[in-house]
C-alpha cells in the first residue's frame, strides 16, 4: 500500500496476556492491509474490501480497540 493512508484502526486478541495486536489500515479507496508489528509489520492479509478485512479479524476474535486515527489528524 502506498503511504496514502486514510485511517488506521488498532486491533487485540485479548485472549493472550499481553493482547496480540493487528493494525488495520486503509486507503480512500477502500483498499485495506492488516500488518502484524511482531513480524516486523508483515502484511498479512490485503483486500479492497473494508468490511472483508474487518470479517478476517473477527473470525480469528480480534477485538477493534475504540476509534480510528486519522490520516489527516498526523
Amino acid at each position: 500500500m502506498k503511504n496514502n493512508w486514510k485511517f488506521t484502526e488498532v486491533w487485540i486478541d485479548p485472549s493472550h496476556s499481553p493482547p496480540y495486536v493487528l493494525l488495520l489500515l486503509c486507503d480512500s479507496e477502500d483498499n485495506c492491509q492488516i500488518y502484524d508489528p511482531a513480524q516486523g509489520y508483515k502484511v498479512v492479509f490485503s483486500t479492497n474490501n473494508y468490511d472483508e478485512a474487518k470479517l478476517y479479524l473477527l473470525e480469528d476474535e480480534f477485538e477493534s480497540v475504540e476509534g480510528r486515527v486519522l490520516a489527516a489528524e498526523l
